[in-house]
């Protein structure tokens, strides 16, 4: 058993590989470096697809692996980006029809379909197996998609974060499985009909699409009923009521995790262990399974539980179940240890709604005990901080000292509100009684943390946006963790003459 991401893939032969039971095999992806793009991406090439792709961003190591792999990559975006050769056009939610690559497959009548419509059609062909709710998604999906490939069986997996071990979000398998995490933005989840699922909770979210909990819970409630009824099987968590109201209309067979009591599975004696937390899980209050997982946090005994009821609905054994998940080591950006720098200890989190903060911040205090904990948060949306600042206000109570930069405006049009929300959430969080302060930058944030910071401390960035960039600050004087020795070096692309080669940066 290896728990990483089954490299093997990348090596076998042509007439080994999964094949694509759809009527394409070159691809045009639109928005490929966005989570979920470029995990499609890597089940693609796995599928020996012919794949091109573009995105405004600068290319990452992952996606210069994927170039390497033969995918071709454009920066930016241009009607002659578009192969001639492309029999379809993958787009993500973030780009718009009026976008130029859109409209030059229009002109040339190239089907297109959104990243979930396409994983919808790719599940029309498999027994999909999709993990939907506010918080844990990645977390939990990653963990189900490596627990059945360690059992052999082969699965197609699309997550929407990067394994700790082997950096890939996903890959293709010969099996009959299909895992998707699965994102009620925009009700996208909707394009789905699995076998099996999961509502992890239900919380006030993404209020770009959502008014209010009623909508987010009528949005899950419609997601519960596209589980399959005859042989499918929904599991969710029993102590969150917006998530049973919702689960109420599936016509599935319904499992529960939850607390003791309450729920069909269910965890107890926890202990934190040197490296994680180890605690014994029951089905039906009988004895399953003792389990030890490498991350830590009472939250990702709730993602295991998880993970457990639907790989057990599968056919996986209690002993594929445990060996599966003591192997799993994590996703990048959910509480990644990124390194140290002169003594203090640097981490790094995408949580970015306040039950996730609370959690994040409560299992680094359970870890690191006294020791001072330094949080630089960026809020994502200012719609979301505006919605819940008084839940934001109360979030980081596990931090001693916390630093607020301005909002990352995704999908907004603003102009002054990401600096007016945050220094008003900082305002907030000194009126509670806790050392915060607003900082102007990433750079001030990082001038400020390079006076501040003493050997001991713990510093840990927050947010969905691009506040892990503080980190790459340090980079030079970092000396990196082993265990995140995982980056192919910093990349630039060469736009002279419209050139979009990759090269090593000599800086």
């Amino acid at each position: 058993m290896t728990g990483q991401a089954p490299e093997p893939f990348l090596a076998i032969s042509d007439a080994d590989r999964p094949r694509l039971p759809l009527p394409w095999q070159r691809l045009h992806l639109v928005g490929v470096c966005g989570a979920g793009m470029k995990a499609l991406a890597e089940l693609l090439l796995d599928c020996g697809c012919q794949v091109s792709g573009s995105d405004l961003q600068l290319p990452s190591p992952a996606i210069a692996s994927l170039i390497r792999r033969g995918m071709q990559f454009h920066r930016g975006h241009a009607a002659e980006f578009v192969p001639h050769s492309a029999q379809a056009l993958v787009f993500s939610p973030a780009i718009p029809a009026d976008n130029a690559e859109r409209q030059a497959a229009d002109l040339r009548q190239i089907p297109q379909l959104s990243y979930t419509q396409f994983l919808g059609r790719l599940m029309q062909h498999r027994a999909g197996v999709c993990i939907a709710g506010t918080h844990g998604k990645s977390t939990t999906a990653a963990m189900t998609g490596l627990l059945l490939t360690d059992a052999g069986r082969a699965p197609s997996v699309v997550l929407g974060a990067e394994l700790c071990d082997g950096g890939r979000s996903g890959w293709a398998g010969a099996g009959d499985l299909l895992v998707v995490e699965s994102c009620e933005f925009q009700r996208s989840f909707l394009d789905y009909a699995p076998r099996y699922a999961a509502i992890l909770n239900v919380e006030s979210d993404h209020f770009d699409c959502f008014p209010d909990l009623a909508a987010v819970t009528e949005a899950f409630g419609e997601f519960a009923e596209r589980v399959t009824a005859r042989d499918g099987v929904l599991v969710v968590r029993a102590d969150c009521k917006a998530a049973v109201t919702a689960s109420d209309r599936t016509q599935a067979r319904r499992v529960t995790i939850g607390p003791e009591g309450q729920a069909d599975w269910w965890a107890g004696d926890l202990r934190r262990t040197a490296t994680g937390i180890r605690f014994r899980t029951y089905r039906e209050n009988a004895f399953f399974a003792e389990i030890s997982l490498q991350i830590g946090g009472r939250h990702n005994v709730w993602n295991a539980l998880a993970a457990m009821a639907l790989g057990e609905a599968i056919g996986l054994s209690p002993r594929e179940i445990r060996e599966g998940l003591e192997e799993f080591r994590g996703i990048r950006r959910r509480l990644e240890l990124v390194g140290s720098w002169r003594g203090v200890t640097l981490l790094d989190d995408y949580a970015h709604h306040p039950t996730a903060i609370r959690s994040t911040l409560e299992t680094v205090r359970e870890q690191f005990g006294r020791r001072r904990v330094w949080c630089a948060f960026q809020p994502h949306q200012v719609s979301r901080t505006v919605a819940l600042m008084s839940d934001f206000a109360e979030a980081f109570g596990a931090a001693d000292e916390i630093l607020i930069v301005p909002a990352f405006a995704a999908r907004e049009r603003v102009t002054t509100e990401p600096v007016q929300v945050s220094r008003e959430l900082a305002d907030r969080l000194v009126r509670h009684g806790q050392s915060a302060r607003f900082v102007e930058s990433l750079d001030q944030i990082t001038a400020t943390l390079d006076d501040a910071l003493e050997p001991g401390d713990v510093l840990i960035t927050v947010g969905a946006g691009d506040i892990d960039q503080v980190h790459h600050e340090f980079t030079r004087r970092v000396q990196r963790h082993p265990a995140s020795r995982r980056a192919i070096g910093s990349l630039y692309v060469d736009e002279a003459g419209r050139s979009r080669t990759v090269l090593p940066h000599s800086a």
